[in-house]
C-alpha cells in the first residue's frame, strides 16, 4: 500500500491541516478493518480508503459506520488475489 493522507485528503477535496489528527485516526482505522477483513496491504487502494475515511468522518454526524459501497468493495478486495 503506497497510500498517504495526503492522497486522501485530495480524494476527498479537504485543504489545509486543521482536521490531519481526526482523519489521521480514520485513516488508520480504516486500513486496520481491510486487514483484519483479510484484504492484503498491497490490494488496498487509495478510492476505498478515501470511501472509508470519508464514512467514518462524516462531518461529526456520530453516524460512525461503513457505507454499503465500501463494504462490498472490501469483501471483493479481500477476495482478490
Amino acid at each position: 500500500m503506497n497510500v498517504t493522507l495526503d492522497d486522501i485528503k485530495n480524494a476527498l477535496g479537504i485543504t489545509g491541516d486543521y482536521q490531519d489528527n481526526t482523519l489521521q485516526i480514520y485513516f488508520d482505522e480504516t486500513v486496520s478493518f481491510l486487514e483484519d477483513a483479510g484484504v492484503k496491504k498491497s490490494n488496498i487502494t487509495k478510492g476505498v480508503l478515501a470511501r472509508g475515511v470519508a464514512d467514518l468522518w462524516n462531518y461529526g454526524s456520530g453516524d460512525g459506520k461503513f457505507s454499503t459501497y465500501f463494504m462490498q468493495r472490501a469483501s471483493q478486495l479481500s477476495l482478490k488475489k
